[in-house]
């Protein structure tokens, strides 16, 4: 049996500290329940254990036959959880939560203060190497400043909500620190470090290890997704059998395409003006919906519960999915829509729209894995011209802005000085900012948006992802009322259900009744 060799830490292109893999849980004979449940499809005699399976020469060609016919259910049973440190959350925004087949617990830059010399740099050679950890020393000095000097504006803001009072100062002190350096993170590069459990099954992984070579950073992706097998492959070697190499670089037909497109001068930016042109002024703009959505979801419930139309109106059946007050499965922490049969009825509703968010907002936009995205090599859209996302807080601050705005442009200059030097675009990518702008299209039925909305919408939520959200709810409203008219905050559906209590955040409560307030009323600034 041949087993294709994952790279080895030795080969790392990184000079700082290497990426760190460990296989934390596991089944205990993972490769025998691919054949376990193969056969017991076919059994008459019940279940087939992993026991019963036999020796791998009896097995290997029925395994081979299901892989290479792409019957891969088999091979979805079995999972393996990782525990994974010092990798970029570049690598991990491109590459680990690209896709919606894993669940990941990740290290927060909102909550958790980010140490310094914590990020991952290529080994180059000087004069760049220098340039590189300037610009990075850089970044993280003028996080350490944005994260002092925003604790004034945001108890500003903090305490337009909260009376003030020496009880409440010290109960809320903690939240406005945090408050601060979630928008301090804006200026850390992308390349900053962060740890993480990450669940995948078995067809998952060899799919990570079969399509390691893309963009946007191969070389991280490579040595951290080969760590991943090696140690699969240790636990058990009978992955072997189907195994297979890394694709070819040239197998993505995205490289050869923007290799092709390497000297087009302006490019990158007439895209941009492109891109922001249509947006027409919003964070998210709707390009696309299911004409007759309302009435085809009213059938829907209509045909799940044998009615007519003259025994349901669409409002009526739209309000038995969609309304708290008729469907108080809707006030329920626990999301039960996919699995309740009325709001199934949901998935025939679609919506698309085009947005622009940082990526750092982006980075949390995509754990909404059901709202699926094709979103971009990044490289593909970064050129020498400063292009970034402003937090609402800093407008409100000139001394801050003044420090964010330097940063950006130091930021850019660096980068740009590295390329023309022929820095590889994966290298200079670790020092593009959190806020660099992330442009691309999302699409989303309405079960799955709706859970979106009800978690975004909150005050507590992201910025970004809040406005986006806002922004999609109200010119669904727009178009089509009888559904956006439930595109609500989880206080206001549970309220409309009469659940308590009516926020769900218990002690991290916002300050604002955001359920008294119609979508258009709602504003924040933190």
């Amino acid at each position: 049996m041949t087993v294709p060799v994952p790279v080895s830490s030795g080969e790392a292109p990184f000079l700082s500290a290497l990426p760190v893999v460990r296989l934390t849980k596991a089944f205990v004979t993972p490769f025998r329940n691919v054949v376990a449940t193969a056969r017991t499809c076919y059994s008459s005699k019940g279940i087939v254990t992993d026991e019963q399976v036999g020796e791998p020469e009896r097995f290997s060609p029925l395994v081979k036959s299901i892989y290479e016919a792409g019957h891969h259910t088999t091979f979805q049973h079995a999972h393996f959880q990782f525990a994974i440190e010092n990798v970029s959350r570049h690598f991990i925004w491109s590459f680990l939560h690209s896709h919606p087949f894993y669940n990941s617990e990740q290290v927060s830059q909102r909550y958790v203060t980010v140490k310094p010399d914590t990020m991952t740099v290529p080994a180059l050679a000087e004069p760049e190497l220098g340039v590189f950890r300037a610009t990075a020393e850089m970044q993280f000095a003028a996080y350490r400043r944005l994260c002092e000097s925003l604790e004034g504006p945001v108890e500003a803001e903090f305490f337009r909500r909260f009376n003030r009072s020496e009880r409440m100062e010290k109960r809320h002190r903690a939240t406005i620190r945090k408050k601060a350096q979630e928008i301090a993170r804006y200026v850390l590069p992308v390349g900053t470090h962060a740890y993480l459990y990450h669940t995948v099954s078995a067809i998952t992984l060899l799919r990570y290890w079969r399509a390691a070579a893309q963009l946007d950073v191969p070389a991280e992706t490579r040595l951290v997704v080969g760590e991943m097998v090696r140690q699969v492959l240790a636990h058990d070697s009978e992955y072997g059998i189907t195994l297979q190499e890394p694709l070819d670089p040239e197998m993505f037909p995205e490289i050869g395409v923007l290799a092709a497109h390497a000297d087009d001068v302006g490019r990158a930016r007439a895209f941009r003006e492109e891109f922001d042109a249509g947006l027409e002024g919003h964070w998210s703009r709707l390009t696309g919906y299911t004409h007759g959505a309302e009435q085809q979801v009213a059938s829907a419930v209509r045909e799940m519960l044998g009615l007519c139309a003259g025994d349901l109106s669409d409002d009526d059946a739209i309000a038995l999915a969609l309304d708290p007050g008729r469907n108080r499965l809707l006030g329920e922490s626990l999301n039960l829509t996919t699995v309740a049969k009325l709001t199934r009825a949901l998935h025939h509703a679609h919506y698309t729209f085009r947005k622009k968010i940082s990526h750092t907002a982006d980075s949390q936009d995509q754990r909404h894995r059901m709202t699926p995205a094709s979103r971009p090599v990044l490289a593909a859209h970064v050129d020498d011209e400063p292009d970034y996302i402003v937090p609402e807080l800093l407008r409100h601050d000139e001394a801050a802005m003044a420090v964010y705005r330097e940063t950006m442009e130091q930021s850019w200059e660096a980068m740009g000085r590295l390329r023309r030097a022929g820095v590889a675009a994966q290298w200079t990518s670790y020092l593009l900012p959190n806020a660099v702008s992330v442009r691309f299209t999302e699409s989303s039925d309405l079960l799955n948006l709706r859970h979106k909305h009800q978690m975004r919408l909150c005050y507590n939520a992201q910025e970004e992802i809040w406005r986006a959200s806002l922004d999609e709810a109200l010119q669904i409203r727009a178009v089509q009322p009888a559904l956006g008219r439930y595109l609500l905050p989880p206080c206001t559906l549970r309220a409309m259900a009469r659940s308590k209590p009516i926020c769900p955040e218990g002690p991290r409560y916002c300050g604002v009744a955001v359920w008294k307030k119609d979508a258009n009323e709602y504003e924040r600034v933190i």
